[in-house]
């Protein structure tokens, strides 16, 4: 029900966009976001968008990540740019349906490394 792509590998310095679509009602505008999860660390939130378009970002993807929706398309777009090899790990996307579900994606995988 939720379809990621955009990972991949990649120089320090640069940027990669990941994408989340989901078909579980392309008429509603459900909370959407992205967490990751890198090796030995816990999940953490990187970036989230309300239904009503609030944002909210992880403290050490300010100013450097966005998080936008593209509502025609039910998608909703991470780009990440200026990237840093801590920024490496399985991104997940999320969607929450309800209060009490929340839907998650199969994960992507995102290397920066030089």
């Amino acid at each position: 029900q939720l379809v990621e792509s955009g990972g991949g590998s990649v120089q320090p310095g640069g940027s990669l966009r990941l994408s989340c679509s989901n078909s579980i009602n392309i008429f509603n505008l459900y909370p959407m976001g992205w967490y990751r999860e890198a090796r030995g660390k816990q999940r953490e939130l990187v970036a989230s968008i309300g239904s009503h378009g609030a944002l909210d970002y992880g403290d050490s993807v300010k100013g450097r990540f966005t998080i936008s929706r593209v509502s025609t398309k039910n998608t909703v777009n991470l780009q990440m740019d200026s990237l840093k090899p801590e920024d490496s790990g399985v991104y997940y996307c999320y969607l929450d349906a309800t209060s009490f579900d929340r839907r998650w994606g199969q994960g992507v995988q995102v290397t920066v490394s030089s």
